[in-house]
């Protein structure tokens, strides 16, 4: 049976998603206001953009608590970057400003953690159960700390960059802009 996928298209890097998800057979619909969650779909993709825009913008569009509940009754979820910024229970103390999140993946963030554009880079490293794989990193988070409930699945220079938390996923990197297809695929089985 072929998985239908939704892909948060308010903001942010999408399109690459929704390319890599086809490419492994999946169906792909896009998330842009609250009458697209009419469609059905089995699975959903929160991509890299700006936190912020898409924190807001889900709450002005009446998805954001829509979609929460989705998740937190089972529906697989991959957040990537700015995507795991908005499914973060908690952002690290200076960095929490109230903005409109999910906050269904026990894990503290900090925002741009790295810098800004130009701290951008790319690493290896292995992530649990799927061995070494490319990251990139733009304007990139990092995993503070996990809950007890939630695992980490890989670190960079001791931060961590990947965790998991039954049926969410989060990276702190860009999977969908490297040819590695392995964090999409450990999402489909999800």
């Amino acid at each position: 049976m072929t998985q239908t996928v939704a892909v948060l298209a308010v903001q942010g890097a999408f399109v690459e998603h929704e390319k890599r998800l086809r490419k492994l057979g999946a169906n792909v619909i896009e998330l842009r206001q609250a009458a697209d969650l009419e469609q059905p779909f089995d699975r959903l993709v929160l991509p890299g953009g700006e936190s912020t825009t898409q924190g807001k913008l889900l709450d002005e569009l009446d998805m954001l608590d829509r979609l929460r509940r989705r998740i937190e009754n089972g529906m697989p979820v991959l957040g990537t970057c700015a995507g795991l910024i908005l499914l973060a229970q908690r952002l690290a103390a200076h960095d929490d400003k109230g903005t409109p999140r999910l906050r269904t993946l026990d894990v503290e963030v900090e925002r741009n953690a790295y810098g800004r554009q130009l701290g951008s880079f790319h690493a290896r490293a292995d992530v649990a159960g799927i061995g070494t794989v490319p990251m990139t990193f733009i304007r990139a988070p990092r995993i503070v700390s996990v809950g007890p409930d939630t695992t980490a699945l890989a670190t960079v220079d001791g931060a961590i960059v990947a965790a998991r938390q039954e049926n969410q996923l989060g990276v702190t990197f860009h999977p969908e802009l490297d040819d590695d297809i392995r964090i999409h695929e450990l999402f489909l089985s999800l």
